[in-house]
Protein backbone atom coordinates (compact mmCIF):
# COMPACT_ATOMS: atom_id res chain seq x y z
CA UNK A 1 0.00 0.00 0.00
CA UNK A 2 1.38 3.72 -0.91
CA UNK A 3 0.64 6.17 1.83
CA UNK A 4 -0.21 9.81 1.31
CA UNK A 5 2.13 12.52 1.37
CA UNK A 6 1.10 15.26 3.04
CA UNK A 7 4.40 17.56 2.10
CA UNK A 8 4.08 17.92 -1.58
CA UNK A 9 6.08 15.19 -2.97
CA UNK A 10 4.51 12.91 -5.51
CA UNK A 11 4.38 9.29 -4.43
CA UNK A 12 6.92 8.34 -7.05
CA UNK A 13 8.54 9.06 -10.11
CA UNK A 14 8.62 7.80 -13.69
CA UNK A 15 12.49 7.96 -15.18
CA UNK A 16 12.79 7.60 -18.43
CA UNK A 17 17.05 8.13 -19.94
CA UNK A 18 17.86 6.76 -23.71
CA UNK A 19 20.80 5.79 -24.77
CA UNK A 20 23.06 8.06 -27.08
CA UNK A 21 21.90 8.64 -30.28
CA UNK A 22 19.04 5.80 -30.75
CA UNK A 23 16.37 9.12 -29.99
CA UNK A 24 17.38 11.89 -31.83
CA UNK A 25 14.83 14.69 -32.54
CA UNK A 26 12.55 14.44 -35.06
CA UNK A 27 12.29 10.99 -34.44
CA UNK A 28 8.42 9.96 -35.75
CA UNK A 29 8.35 8.28 -32.10
CA UNK A 30 8.45 12.18 -30.57
CA UNK A 31 10.93 13.73 -28.20
CA UNK A 32 11.23 17.30 -26.41
CA UNK A 33 13.64 19.53 -27.05
CA UNK A 34 14.93 23.16 -24.73
CA UNK A 35 11.61 24.87 -26.76
CA UNK A 36 9.36 22.15 -26.40
CA UNK A 37 9.22 20.54 -23.00
CA UNK A 38 6.75 22.11 -20.89
CA UNK A 39 4.54 19.21 -19.25
CA UNK A 40 1.39 18.69 -20.73
CA UNK A 41 2.65 19.81 -24.13
CA UNK A 42 2.51 17.91 -27.26
CA UNK A 43 6.09 16.01 -28.33
CA UNK A 44 7.78 17.25 -31.13
CA UNK A 45 6.38 16.48 -34.19
CA UNK A 46 8.48 13.90 -36.99
CA UNK A 47 10.79 15.88 -38.82
CA UNK A 48 13.27 13.77 -41.00
CA UNK A 49 15.25 16.54 -42.03
CA UNK A 50 16.58 17.54 -38.35
CA UNK A 51 16.68 13.76 -37.26
CA UNK A 52 19.29 13.37 -40.27
CA UNK A 53 21.01 16.27 -39.52
CA UNK A 54 21.28 15.28 -35.57
CA UNK A 55 22.66 11.99 -36.49
CA UNK A 56 25.26 13.51 -38.52
CA UNK A 57 26.53 15.08 -35.90
CA UNK A 58 26.83 12.35 -33.42
CA UNK A 59 29.99 11.99 -32.03
CA UNK A 60 30.24 8.26 -32.32
CA UNK A 61 27.56 5.29 -33.35
CA UNK A 62 24.51 4.93 -31.20
CA UNK A 63 24.88 3.13 -28.31
CA UNK A 64 22.48 -0.23 -28.43
CA UNK A 65 22.60 -2.24 -25.12
CA UNK A 66 23.24 -6.06 -24.79
CA UNK A 67 21.65 -8.23 -22.71
CA UNK A 68 24.68 -8.57 -20.12
CA UNK A 69 24.60 -4.51 -20.19
CA UNK A 70 21.05 -4.58 -19.37
CA UNK A 71 21.16 -6.53 -16.66
CA UNK A 72 24.34 -4.61 -15.28
CA UNK A 73 22.20 -1.70 -15.58
CA UNK A 74 18.85 -2.78 -14.04
CA UNK A 75 21.47 -4.24 -11.05
CA UNK A 76 23.20 -0.80 -10.95
CA UNK A 77 19.47 1.03 -10.40
CA UNK A 78 18.94 -1.32 -7.41
CA UNK A 79 22.11 -0.58 -5.84
CA UNK A 80 21.70 3.16 -6.11
CA UNK A 81 17.99 2.92 -4.88
CA UNK A 82 19.01 0.22 -1.75
CA UNK A 83 22.35 2.85 -0.97
CA UNK A 84 19.82 6.59 -1.57
CA UNK A 85 16.98 4.58 0.91
CA UNK A 86 14.38 4.96 -2.68
CA UNK A 87 12.20 2.56 -3.23
CA UNK A 88 12.47 0.96 -6.68
CA UNK A 89 8.56 -0.33 -7.92
CA UNK A 90 9.99 -1.34 -11.16
CA UNK A 91 12.72 -0.96 -13.66
CA UNK A 92 12.71 -2.13 -17.26
CA UNK A 93 16.09 -1.79 -19.63
CA UNK A 94 15.66 -1.82 -23.01
CA UNK A 95 18.45 -1.95 -25.70
CA UNK A 96 17.71 1.67 -26.00
CA UNK A 97 16.42 2.94 -22.92
CA UNK A 98 15.59 2.68 -19.43
CA UNK A 99 12.33 3.29 -17.73
CA UNK A 100 12.41 3.58 -13.80
CA UNK A 101 9.29 4.09 -11.01
CA UNK A 102 10.90 4.70 -8.08
CA UNK A 103 10.12 7.10 -4.46
CA UNK A 104 12.66 9.28 -3.74
CA UNK A 105 12.34 12.99 -2.08
CA UNK A 106 15.04 13.84 -4.23
CA UNK A 107 14.64 15.91 -7.31
CA UNK A 108 13.90 14.46 -10.64
CA UNK A 109 17.15 15.64 -11.47
CA UNK A 110 19.21 14.59 -9.22
CA UNK A 111 17.71 10.75 -9.55
CA UNK A 112 17.78 10.81 -12.91
CA UNK A 113 21.63 11.49 -12.70
CA UNK A 114 22.65 9.28 -10.35
CA UNK A 115 20.97 6.36 -12.01
CA UNK A 116 23.18 7.36 -14.83
CA UNK A 117 26.17 7.60 -13.24
CA UNK A 118 26.04 4.69 -11.00
CA UNK A 119 24.87 2.69 -14.23
CA UNK A 120 27.70 4.25 -16.64
CA UNK A 121 30.81 3.49 -13.90
CA UNK A 122 29.22 -0.40 -13.59
CA UNK A 123 29.16 -0.84 -17.13
CA UNK A 124 32.76 0.70 -17.37
CA UNK A 125 34.05 -1.59 -14.39
CA UNK A 126 32.73 -3.91 -16.24
CA UNK A 127 34.37 -3.49 -18.92
CA UNK A 128 31.40 -3.31 -21.20
CA UNK A 129 32.40 0.30 -22.34
CA UNK A 130 35.54 2.42 -22.62
CA UNK A 131 34.96 6.48 -23.01
CA UNK A 132 32.11 6.42 -25.80
CA UNK A 133 29.01 8.81 -24.27
CA UNK A 134 26.25 5.89 -23.69
CA UNK A 135 23.52 8.62 -22.49
CA UNK A 136 21.38 11.02 -24.41
CA UNK A 137 21.81 14.52 -22.34
CA UNK A 138 18.95 15.05 -19.36
CA UNK A 139 15.78 12.22 -19.34
CA UNK A 140 12.17 12.54 -18.36
CA UNK A 141 11.08 12.16 -14.67
CA UNK A 142 7.30 12.23 -14.69
CA UNK A 143 5.73 12.99 -10.77
CA UNK A 144 3.20 10.34 -9.73
CA UNK A 145 0.90 12.22 -7.17
CA UNK A 146 -1.82 9.25 -6.87
CA UNK A 147 -1.78 5.60 -6.12
CA UNK A 148 -3.18 4.47 -9.77
CA UNK A 149 -0.81 6.55 -11.68
CA UNK A 150 2.18 4.30 -9.74
CA UNK A 151 0.53 1.42 -10.22
CA UNK A 152 -0.20 2.04 -13.92
CA UNK A 153 3.55 3.34 -14.25
CA UNK A 154 4.89 0.10 -13.34
CA UNK A 155 2.45 -1.80 -15.30
CA UNK A 156 3.43 0.00 -18.07
CA UNK A 157 7.54 -0.59 -17.23
CA UNK A 158 6.82 -4.45 -16.24
CA UNK A 159 4.53 -5.06 -19.15
CA UNK A 160 4.86 -2.58 -22.28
Amino acid sequence: MIEYNPQNIPLAYLITFTCYGTWLHGDKRGSVDFMHNQFGEDFLEEDRQREQEEFRQLKHSPVYLTQEQRECIAQSIAEVCDFRQWKLWAVNVRTNHVHVVLSSEESPKKVLRDLKTRSTMNLKSNGFFAQEKLWTRGGSGRFLWKEDAVEAACHYVREQ
